[in-house]
């Protein structure tokens, strides 16, 4: 392909997608879009209909069947049969979408249909399945951002995604150089969700030829809407799997089908292991010459966060029980072909008399045991005794961390030892290319003073006890270089942190020399306790350290936990910690692996740590949230770099480390002033950018500012990095000065009046890097969600916390809602029993509030409710104040009227704001 125009570009797409197959089909309007529909159907099933077309009355009960549902049910009714009844009484079941025979659809496609809803658009590239819109095309010429393309699939959801175009599954966005993929949804879209196309050696097909060529072959983009989408029954939304994870998912079933032979699948930690292998189980449990399916885990992993994603895909698929009996009783059910249990539990299973003559019926059978996290329980007794017991097993393992020569197990077995062969791998060079993960920025810090160096591996290992780190004016100052640095790292507390150290005493110390300190940090600590433990010369058991902790735990968070009740501790600090509401976390070796919190982004390391360990305990802190979060940090008190540089040679299978580990503080003081060159080559100061005419100018502006702004972010989390003209070339208040400027501008366009639609509206802002409040909605409605309400006392408390964040929030989309949230929370929350749905009860209390807020100001401006919620719809939808229409509906004299259009236009910039 040539540099293009959009047109040329679309032409271009069109002609390949009929060299592969597609009809062209020319489709005007929403009702040539029905038309067709109805005749595709017809012919899908036309067997079914048994040569008699379907009549008017029966099409309209099609019809009524198939509109005016939400994305989510429309993906659930296109995977369903439909039980029609035909006029002469006789019943068929309709399909809309051939699951099990992909190829056997009809598919073609169309451009530029214009729609009319709240707005007339006019889309490009339209594939149809069986007459169904299922995957929309937007496309932008060669050198635009490709975001403007995602940014106009979002306006479009909100003008004129209806009828049967809630069916889209996939949106496609291309600048011919670039494109990508993602869901569809009625939550809101998120870029990040967004991916690019790889082959299954991980290499990026981006180019719009190559991408057609590859995902929208006929049977390969039908296959996927088949098989590798998911119904998310949980979160009520509809995602769609990463090419390695589909890659993964083929090579596995390929391999259990086709061989009896065992593998796994080496995707890094933080890939979206858990999709994947539950994908696989699903699939191969629908296989007939497969009897059962085992999903294993190990039962320390099986917390509430691993049964949530579970559930997600397969709700009540998790026996959350102890009870082996309860195992049995589904390996009995014939109609159970997938189970995810323990290993643990199926230890028992096999290994006791009283169960043998059950599980003696698959002894012979082919069955598939899919091991998660596999390194973690899979080289000990447990898996001998299930592997003895069933004879024509097959076991396909999942690892972020395979076990090598390097750093095998403790019997010294590595991953293939068990599994045979790495049927699929996804490193985390992969991952921090497609963004998936964040890469390290990993910071030594020198503790040790004496005449050597600690970053010489040969004195430190000589100078390695005891003695030396556990020594109190280390720990002392340890502590308090990150009491002076947290704030830093961390956004002003947005994010939370993990502080590793060697052992449970070494712990103690740090928490009593943080308690003795001045600071504002909430710090906790946990650890697990030995019953019988030795604590000679220790003036305090460990438990009684740990309930002192607990005890300290309880008054700040008005909680009631003790050691007895360690559990429901655990299960209480993991959630806090991932509602950043913990700023610290002492720990030794809980929460270094599993553990998933976006909120989580530094790790603070004060202990030896190698290979998987290693990788493992890093990988806490780079699971991507937003543009705020550019990499996870890490701050080592020991010598970690040549363990480190190992550790991620080893597991990116490469020699260069710098596609993980993150470029030093002068490679991003030099990257930022690049980028503030660029930007007084534009405007030479803040007051200038007012003399920005045309859209052009304000649009390189924005771009300009939005760049220097992601730098910065990378800037301020080093310790060397200072504000001021003389480091970075700019002062923070001329810095401010142009973000007013920045912000001024966004609002213009979002508050933009008239029909026309500015080509800034498509532009990515990137507000989220400007702010550093942590305490936002989405951060309020997690609390909300988390109160107890099978507890009085602890549900009263929770609300009182609550309310004492929203007085403390300065986030501008909060600030409008504290009321409602507060009345909520005092007036609503105390009449919900345990069986109630908070969201739902909070939408509804929501709707009618909003209602309630139309009315009164209704009566307040003398204009009709239903007027008031007209312009608040088309606001809300199209983001336009029509001031016209506004101002023929206020009848008043001039100057009161005047008064009255602004009070009015206001209103709905502010109510929509509120309720959004």
């Amino acid at each position: 392909m040539s540099y293009q125009s959009e047109a040329e570009l679309e032409k271009q797409l069109i002609a390949q997608l009929c060299d592969l197959g597609y009809e062209k089909v020319s489709i005007a309007d929403e009702e040539q879009l029905v038309a067709n529909f109805r005749k595709q159907l017809s012919l899908h099933n036309e067997s079914k209909l048994g040569g008699v077309p379907l009549t008017d009355k029966e099409f309209e009960r099609v019809m009524r069947h198939v509109e005016g549902k939400s994305v989510f049910q429309s993906a659930k009714i296109l995977r369903d049969k439909f039980v029609l009844e035909r006029e002469d009484g006789s019943e068929i079941y309709l399909e809309f979408f051939d699951c099990l025979h992909w190829c056997k659809n009809r598919f073609q496609v169309t451009a530029q249909t214009t729609v009319v809803g709240k707005y007339t658009n006019r889309y490009d590239v339209t594939v149809l399945i069986n007459g169904l819109p299922v995957v929309q095309i937007e496309l932008k010429r060669r050198g635009l951002d490709m975001k403007e393309a995602f940014n106009q699939i979002d306006r479009y959801r909100k003008h004129s995604y209806q009828g049967l175009y809630r069916y889209i599954q996939i949106f496609v966005i291309s600048n011919g150089v670039d494109t990508k993929y993602f869901a569809n949804t009625d939550k809101e879209l998120m870029y990040s969700q967004t991916f690019f196309w790889t082959n299954v050696n991980n290499e990026r097909i981006s180019q719009l030829g190559d991408f057609a060529f590859t995902f929208l072959e006929k049977c390969q983009i039908s296959k996927i809407i088949a098989r590798y989408m998911v119904i998310n029954e949980t979160d009520q939304l509809l995602m769609v799997m990463r090419p390695y994870q589909i890659y993964a998912v083929e090579a596995l079933v390929t391999r259990a089908l086709e061989t009896n032979n065992n593998g796994f699948i080496w995707h890094t930690t933080g890939s979206g292991k858990t999709l994947t292998s539950f994908k696989a189980s699903q699939i191969l449990a629908n296989e007939p010459g497969i009897k059962k399916v085992f999903f294993l885990v190990d039962r320390k992993d099986l917390d509430s966060q691993t049964i949530k994603e579970f559930n997600k895909f397969e709700p009540d698929s998790v026996d959350t029980t102890d009870k082996t009996d309860k195992l049995v009783q589904q390996i009995k059910d014939i109609n159970r072909p997938l189970i995810v249990t323990t290993i643990q539990k199926m230890a028992n299973a096999v290994k006791s008399p009283r169960y043998e003559k059950i599980m003696d019926q698959y002894r012979n059978e082919k069955v598939i045991f899919i091991i998660d996290e596999c390194h973690r329980s899979q080289f000990g007794d447990m898996h001998k005794a299930i592997n003895k017991h069933f004879h024509q097993a097959q076991y396909f393992g999942f690892t972020g961390t395979p076990r090598f020569e390097e750093n095998k197990s403790q019997d010294g077995r590595v991953t293939a030892d068990l599994f045979e062969k790495c049927l699929h791998h996804y490193l985390i060079k992969d991952a921090i290319n497609d963004q998936n993960v964040l890469g390290f920025s990993v910071e030594y810090i020198n503790t040790i003073r004496g005449n050597y160096d600690e970053m010489d591996d040969t004195k430190v290992h000589a100078i390695n006890t005891d003695e030396v780190f556990m020594n109190e004016t280390r720990i002392e100052e340890i502590a308090r270089h990150i009491i002076a640095n947290h704030d830093a790292k961390t956004r002003n507390r947005e994010y939370t942190a993990i502080f590793t150290v060697q052992s449970i005493p070494m712990l103690i110390k740090y928490y009593d020399a943080f308690k003795a300190m001045d600071h504002r940090l909430k710090i906790a600590g946990i650890f697990t306790f030995g019953a019988n433990e030795d604590s000679e010369g220790r003036d305090e058991h460990s438990r009684d350290s740990l309930e002192r902790m607990i005890a300290d735990y309880n008054q700040l968070f008005h909680t009631n936990y003790s050691t007895d009740t360690f559990s429901n501790y655990f299960s209480d600090v993991s959630k806090r910690v991932k509602n950043a509401q913990i700023d610290i976390l002492l720990v030794v070796n809980m929460f270094l692996t599993g553990f998933d919190a976006k909120t989580l982004n530094t790790l603070y390391v004060d202990k030896n740590l190698k290979y998987h360990d290693l990788l493992q305990a890093y990988s806490r802190t780079n699971r991507v949230q937003k543009t705020t979060k550019p990499y996870g940090n890490i701050v080592c008190y020991r010598n970690l770099k040549e363990n480190t540089d190992d550790a991620i040679r080893l597991f990116s299978d490469t020699n260069n480390t710098d596609t993980v580990l993150m470029r030093s503080y002068s490679y991003y003081l030099d990257l930022f002033e690049a980028e503030l060159n660029r930007l007084y080559e534009l405007v030479k100061s803040p007051q200038e950018v007012d003399g920005l005419q045309t859209e052009e100018e304000k649009r390189q502006f924005i771009l300009s500012f939005r760049e220097l702004s992601k730098a910065l972010v990378k800037l301020e989390t080093f310790t060397e990095f200072e504000f001021n003209e003389e480091t970075v070339g700019i002062s923070e208040q001329t810095y401010q000065d142009f973000k007013s400027k920045y912000f001024l501008i966004y609002d213009e366009v979002k508050r933009a009046e008239g029909e026309k639609v500015s080509v800034l509206a498509d532009l990515d802002f990137c507000i989220e890097i400007m702010h550093t409040d942590k305490i936002n909605v989405s951060y309020i409605m997690n609390l909300i969600r988390q109160i107890d309400l099978t507890d009085t006392k602890q549900r009263d408390e929770d609300i009182k916390e609550i309310i004492a964040e929203l007085d403390r929030a300065d986030n501008e989309e909060l600030r409008l809602k504290v009321d409602l949230l507060k009345s909520f929370l005092n007036k609503v929350i105390p009449t919900l029993s345990p069986e109630d749905s908070i969201d739902e009860a909070y939408y509804a209390f929501e709707e009618q509030s909003r209602q309630e807020e139309v009315k009164y100001f209704a009566e307040e401006v003398n204009l009709n409710e239903e007027t008031i919620q007209e312009f608040v719809a088309e606001y809300q939808y199209a983001g336009i104040l029509n001031h016209q229409e506004i101002s023929d509906a206020v009848v008043d004299k001039l100057l009161a009227k005047k008064r009255k259009v602004k009070k009015v236009k206001e209103f709905i910039v502010d109510h929509t704001n509120k309720y959004n």
